[in-house]
């Protein structure tokens, strides 16, 4: 390919960032837009077709009925009593975006599809609806905070013995652009083998 020659996949995987969530804004994706990042979303490597993982939206009103239980969640299960500052922080997490995605990742017993693939398979699905909505000219970051791990969280939100949440991600219109961090050397973590 000659360097005149511009690929904008090539340029948006070059060039994509994480935007912090209280700096996404609306507009978020429409129900159409939604529909398509989270069919795109589903869209990875997935042996056997196990499709193991969901996604549980979250909008308007609901990204504070979210809230409430993970505030509850903070009061049980920090080993603190949490200030009414923090308390106030649980109930607004969500609503740092416009839409919130939880992914969950669901394993099934199949000796075909050992459990770590279908994990990886999840972490792809993260990834993918964050380059779809990214593709669309939003925003996204991909968190799993605290509230990922907490056992209130997860029966709050209906999740099955077999399921663990791999993150919410946060979709909005970012408000600025994220300044450039450094990467690792690609000669720090690239090896040929034999050596």
């Amino acid at each position: 390919m000659s360097e005149a020659t511009t690929n904008p996949m090539l340029d948006l995987l070059a060039t994509r960032r994480s935007v912090k969530p209280d700096r996404l804004a609306a507009p978020g994706p429409t129900p159409d837009e939604l529909h398509q990042i989270l069919t795109i979303a589903a869209r990875v490597p997935d042996h056997k077709k196990l499709a193991p993982w969901r996604f549980i939206v979250f909008e308007g009103d609901a990204r504070f009925k979210a809230g409430e239980i993970f505030a509850e969640a903070c009061r049980r299960e920090d080993k603190e009593p949490p200030s009414d500052k923090r308390i106030e922080t649980e109930r607004n997490r969500l609503a740092r975006a416009p839409l919130v995605v939880a992914v969950v990742s669901r394993t099934v017993d199949n000796p075909f599809a050992p459990e770590w693939e279908q994990v990886l398979s999840c972490g792809a699905a993260c990834y993918n609806m964050c380059l779809a909505a990214n593709a669309m000219g939003f925003g996204t970051n991909w968190l799993t905070d605290w509230v990922s791990y907490s056992a209130h969280v997860r029966e709050g939100l209906g999740l099955a013995a077999n399921e663990r949440l791999a993150g919410f991600v946060y979709i909005g219109t970012a408000m600025e652009r994220s300044p450039e961090r450094e990467r690792p050397a690609i000669s720090d973590i690239v090896s040929h083998w034999p050596a």
